[in-house]
């Protein structure tokens, strides 16, 4: 979305006599605030730096970074990760001070700052066990035996924790599968859901959601179905959802349901990768379901993300938020590898998303609890001996994000075809100004300009800056 016209500020020519053909926006641009920055690379995990200061500039450099706040984009809900019923229980294990400390270094003013988590409807692959909250051996359609209670035991009290930390805390909830008696499979392990249950699973949601409220967690969005277009080959808790029986769901008995029971829990849908994008346009063309959803749940583990560009264009007024992504435990750079997630949100923010959530926020050395047959790491690993925490490079990422992007921000104008740079750029509601660079090859010196004024950036190599204003 902010790529399109770079052209238009390189056709201005190079030298401050071409001031005059700015767009007047831009004239009057003259940032008088003191630039701060922190960076993160080998050696320097999120240091301040002495940042360059603004000063008008003499030429601009075709090369540099060209900044636009007159032209504004998504406004940004957070970020987040994922608590799990593994993480869950992990944070359940921590003595009670570590974990404050844990979730404040996470969700508080001080930490990460994050203000978004998943949570999940019932069990993932990542549980000590498959569980739904109905697993009857026969038929339960009137839920006479639905129960929240596996969850009062330490995945509520966590997520009542985090929200004690910060009460602005959003929360989502996603279910990896339905009950099995309303499956094919007849089980919690793959399968697809069946028509006949849909008015028992809306009835289920709402039960859900009530019970939850009840017992002191507000749940603000749901997923129809995490990942709808995959059973995972019956290797873990998982359901095929096609895409007719996704749409009916929502529009005939999810939507209505929840309207019903006067519920304001927004809906969202898909809920799997980029790739689906024709799969989002197609159920947003139906009026039925359009009306009930607010969005699209993306991961972002296949395809580009340039998928969500299409789907607003076509849909401008639906949403669009990033509900998964982690790293892979075995991946040799778990530690070390900021500028490739930076690069992976700054993809999702210049696309429309406005909310990045990560995977599991906490698992052991082995990628453990986990019942399924993936092997990811989560955002902080806590040794299951000795409790020491180290930290991915996904969470050094994140500071350059969370930190300084306040709900409601704006992303703005940034324009720049620079190798091995990534760049976004925001305004926050208190009117200070965010720009994340992550440079992803050799140290170089980058030229910003906005309006009449300009800035050399240092860049180390593979690196993640974020100035602001």
């Amino acid at each position: 979305m902010n790529r399109q016209t770079r052209r238009d500020f390189l056709q201005l020519g190079a030298t401050v006599a071409v001031a005059s053909a700015l767009p007047q926006s831009l004239i009057a641009e003259a940032p008088q605030k003191t630039v701060r920055g922190w960076t993160t690379t080998r050696g320097r995990i999120y240091q301040p730096i002495q940042a360059p200061q603004w000063s008008a500039w003499t030429s601009i450099d075709p090369l540099g970074i060209q900044l636009d706040p007159g032209q504004t984009f998504q406004d940004l809900l957070g970020f987040g990760g994922a608590f799990t019923d593994a993480s869950c229980f992990l944070f359940s294990r921590m003595e009670p001070a570590a974990r404050r400390r844990l979730l404040e270094d996470l969700y508080g003013p001080g930490g990460l700052h994050l203000s978004v988590g998943r949570t999940t409807i019932g069990s993932s692959d990542y549980s000590l066990t498959a569980y739904s909250y109905d697993d009857t051996p026969e038929p339960d359609p009137e839920l006479t035996h639905f129960s929240i209670d596996h969850d009062r035991a330490y995945i509520l009290p966590t997520l009542k924790e985090a929200a004690e930390v910060n009460p602005k805390l959003f929360l989502f909830g996603s279910p990896w599968s339905p009950p099995g008696w309303m499956k094919s499979s007849k089980t919690l392990l793959g399968g697809s859901m069946r028509s006949h249950y849909f008015p028992a699973y809306a009835q289920y949601f709402v039960k859900y959601l009530q019970d939850y409220a009840q017992a002191g967690v507000k749940i603000n969005a749901v997923t129809v179905q995490n990942e709808t277009d995959t059973d995972q080959d019956g290797r873990m808790p998982q359901a095929l959802w096609g895409q007719e029986y996704e749409i009916q769901f929502v529009a005939k008995h999810l939507g209505p349901a929840l309207a019903s029971a006067s519920l304001d829990t927004k809906i969202w849908f898909l809920d799997h990768n980029y790739n689906l994008w024709g799969r989002a346009v197609d159920s947003l063309s139906d009026a039925d379901f359009y009306k009930y959803v607010d969005g699209v749940a993306w991961h972002g583990y296949y395809g580009s993300p340039d998928a969500m560009t299409r789907v607003h264009n076509m849909f401008p007024a639906k949403h669009a938020y990033w509900t998964e992504g982690g790293s892979d435990l075995t991946a040799p750079d778990g530690a070390v590898d900021w500028a490739h997630w930076s690069s992976v949100f700054t993809g999702v923010l210049r696309n429309w998303g406005r909310a990045i959530v990560s995977w599991n926020l906490l698992l052991d050395e082995n990628g453990k609890p986990n019942i399924g047959p993936f092997q990811c790491a989560g955002v902080i690993t806590i040794d299951s001996h000795t409790k020491a925490l180290s930290y991915s490079g996904l969470y050094h990422a994140f500071a350059h994000y969370s930190k300084h992007l306040e709900r409601g921000a704006k992303i703005f104008a940034s324009y720049g075809d620079v190798p091995d740079v990534d760049h976004v750029a925001a305004q926050n509601p208190d009117g200070s100004r965010v720009l994340v660079l992550t440079n992803r090859g050799q140290a170089r010196k980058l030229q910003i300009a906005l309006g009449t004024q300009a800035m050399d950036v240092p860049l180390a190599a593979d690196s993640v800056t974020t100035l602001v204003w």
